[in-house]
């Protein structure tokens, strides 16, 4: 690879990964080339190099859709996010939304300069704040609302998502471990029973002098069934 080459690979590289953890989502090379290409001027070529290079590295992850390479932000990097979470930011949203609807169609009825008696919410909002102060607050209510748009589509984007297969898989592996803690720890105790009978030790004794160690040792309980 000539000097140029390699120079322009090394400069892309930087933009592409930063392009990728920001987006989230998955990219073919045409896709981040059409996307990025007018901003950064960046070649076919280096983009394809440097999607390459960043996988290899293990900064970013590929995979093969039949003939065609995607790639993606690596996820592990990203904190995992509960069903709860993604309904708690559509609430969100949707109540910021009604709240920027509210205000505009406050400011539309004030800058109209409609006559009569305005409505009750009308009275409160221009007795609270003038027209720049709304618009002002109307700006930064779409701003927030962006955010968690932007945010919410990432988190949809993202590929590490459990399925609910998964978590079932996982809930009956947790009830098999549990049945096997539950039923090595009966027999474990009736065998201990049944030597301490004829013991002329304590219970305690016992298990220092054996070296047994109990749940209770390391203030572990099993989990309801």
């Amino acid at each position: 690879m000539s000097k140029g080459r390699a120079e322009a690979v090394a400069g892309a590289s930087g933009i592409l990964l930063r392009y990728l953890q920001e987006q989230n989502r998955p990219y073919s090379a045409q896709d981040v080339f059409g996307n990025l290409q007018r901003e950064h001027g960046l070649g076919k070529a280096a983009v394809v190099k440097a999607l390459d290079q960043l996988a290899q590295q293990g900064k970013i992850k590929e995979k093969m859709y039949g003939k065609q390479k995607i790639y993606f932000a690596d996820q592990e990097q990203f904190d995992m996010v509960s069903d709860a979470d993604l309904q708690a930011l559509d609430a969100k949203i949707v109540a910021l939304t009604a709240k920027v609807q509210g205000l505009q169609q406050s400011c539309r009825h004030m800058e109209a300069g409609r006559t009569g008696q305005p409505p009750e919410e009308l009275k409160e909002l221009t007795s609270a704040l003038t027209t720049p102060e709304m618009q002002k607050e109307i700006q930064e209510l779409k701003k927030e609302c962006a955010g968690y748009t932007e945010r919410l589509k990432n988190i949809k984007a993202a590929t590490n998502h459990v399925t609910p297969e998964e978590k079932e898989q996982v809930y009956r592996e947790r009830q098999r471990y549990c049945k096997e803690w539950r039923k090595r720890k009966r027999m474990a105790t009736e065998l201990s029973d049944a030597i301490l009978e004829g013991y002329p030790k304590s219970k305690k004794q016992f298990f220092e002098e054996v070296g047994i160690e109990t749940d209770e040792d390391y203030n572990l309980k099993l989990p309801d069934p």
